[in-house]
């Protein structure tokens, strides 16, 4: 008997040594995944320039400048939502101005003001309340919009708005309505 047990403790000795090498393999291997998944780099979102026209005006005696400054009025800004998320995270726009929201990902997008998953923040009502949004009052979607589709919300009163979409509430951003100029 004494026989038996000195050729089967190693062999038990070997397997545990066995399950915490395997063990440890399962950690790496979710923390380099989780390391790869996690510094993915975001899509940005095209730029949009502004430009100032400064005409110079010069004769031999004096020199006369004049200065003509053309301010742009902000109609709409557009944010991009990819498979990373929405891009830019973060808009900043006058009262008055219309966001489109392009679906540029490999899935559905439904834009959603906060609170996940009742939408409450912007319009004070839940989802039941204001979805189908019929007086354009209630930042919601109210349904997934396929790949390519796009979704237009027009901001009447100032703050930092929240969203998120609704599909994958994971992904969010801010729109920051100011003062109109």
């Amino acid at each position: 008997m004494r026989d038996v047990r000195i050729r089967v403790y190693p062999l038990i000795k070997f397997a545990c040594m066995n399950e915490k090498i395997v063990g440890i393999i399962a950690v790496i291997i979710v923390i380099v995944g989780g390391w790869f998944l996690l510094s993915s780099t975001p899509a940005s979102a095209p730029q949009t320039a502004t430009t100032e026209e400064i005409p110079v005006t010069a004769s031999t005696t004096t020199t006369t400048t004049t200065t003509t400054t053309t301010s742009s009025t902000v109609t709409g800004a557009t944010v991009v939502y990819t498979n990373q998320g929405f891009s830019p995270s973060s808009v900043i726009v006058p009262l008055g101005t219309t966001v489109t929201f392009i679906n540029q990902s490999t899935g559905n997008m439904w834009v959603a003001s906060a609170m996940h998953p009742t939408h409450i923040v912007y319009s004070g009502t839940s989802l039941s309340q204001h979805c189908p949004d019929t007086t354009n009052s209630a930042f919601d979607e109210c349904a997934a919009d396929a790949p390519g589709s796009s979704f237009s919300f027009t901001f009447n009163k100032e703050g930092a708005w929240k969203y998120h979409n609704h599909v994958n509430a994971s992904q969010f951003g801010t729109v920051i309505v100011t003062a109109a100029p």
